[in-house]
């Protein structure tokens, strides 16, 4: 049931992109971005309320959120809409997936998860995969180099990462769509801040095509994956569970290939497999996990 789950994540991440895209020619980046936050945390909210799911009323609780929000949603919806501007997709696409890495290792020192080597490799296949899909459209510089492209990316990196940390670290805790709902409206604040100051005098046109794309993004694309990651990492290795992320350049890849017929290399191929490889590496059961009786 995780791998369905994991699987309907990444898909609706992958496409996440092309709707951001979409967005993005009539409203300025931070500025959807906000939109796309408070959307997604406003719906999840109401289940929550809905449902008289409990909030949380420790100061601990709050800073987690808080803390949760300024990383998943201010640092990353930043870091990622802003290095877009710099950085070929290429480049992107394999410095966005050193983050299974970089939340596998915190994931071993902040909650002592055994990092084994089974699932070392197959995260390091899973990234060797990815530098082989990006390899093409490597060269592909932005308007001014990649140097500030990569400072924008390393702080959505990181950000996501030390997210994930917690989130799995306060999932146990915290009912999970409280805590979802409740980062992304916190994480929605330094973005929606930033908006007027970094985006002054930017068109903005409030058309249909942007409204869809807002409702896309915000409900299934971000509400329903937050609720569906979280549900995971209460069962789940962090760094289990993130070696899916891998799957996201893969289905845009299907995707692409599908509806716009994109040609696919055989470099692109490859890496491919090697990804989807590498995934089952990570998470094929060892012999003490095919043992354990099921109830």
């Amino acid at each position: 049931m995780n791998v369905i789950k994991l699987l309907i994540v990444f898909f609706l991440w992958a496409l996440c992109f092309p709707l951001i895209e979409i967005g993005q020619a009539s409203v300025p980046p931070l500025l959807f971005a906000t939109f796309r936050a408070l959307l997604a945390g406003l719906a999840l909210l109401v289940i929550a309320s809905a449902l008289k799911r409990p909030w949380p009323t420790s100061v601990r609780a709050w800073v987690q959120i808080g803390v949760i929000g300024l990383g998943a949603t201010s640092l990353g919806f930043w870091g990622m809409f802003e290095a877009a501007r710099w950085v070929s997709p290429g480049l992107a696409t394999v410095v966005a997936n050193i983050q299974p890495l970089v939340a596998a290792g915190l994931a071993a020192v902040f909650l002592k998860e055994t990092l084994s080597l089974k699932t070392l490799c197959g995260l390091v296949g899973g990234f060797v995969g990815i530098v082989l899909i990006a390899l093409p459209s490597f060269g592909q510089n932005g308007p001014d180099g990649p140097a500030v492209g990569f400072g924008f990316l390393a702080i959505s990196m990181l950000g996501i990462s030390i997210s994930n940390v917690m989130i799995k670290h306060a999932v146990t805790s915290i009912d999970p769509l409280v805590m979802m709902g409740l980062q992304l409206m916190f994480g929605a604040i330094p973005l929606g801040l930033a908006s007027p100051i970094v985006e002054a005098g930017r068109a903005i046109e409030f058309t249909g095509a942007f409204g869809l794309s807002l409702v896309l993004l915000a409900l299934p694309g971000t509400a329903l994956v937050y609720w569906l990651w979280t549900d995971v990492l209460r069962r789940t290795e962090l760094s289990r569970a993130n070696a899916f992320s891998f799957l996201v350049p893969v289905i845009g890849l299907g995707l692409g290939w599908t509806f716009y017929n994109e040609t696919l290399s055989p470099m692109t191929l490859l890496g491919a497999l090697v990804v989807i490889g590498g995934l089952a590496a990570a998470n094929w059961p060892s012999q003490e996990e095919k043992h354990v009786p099921t109830h």
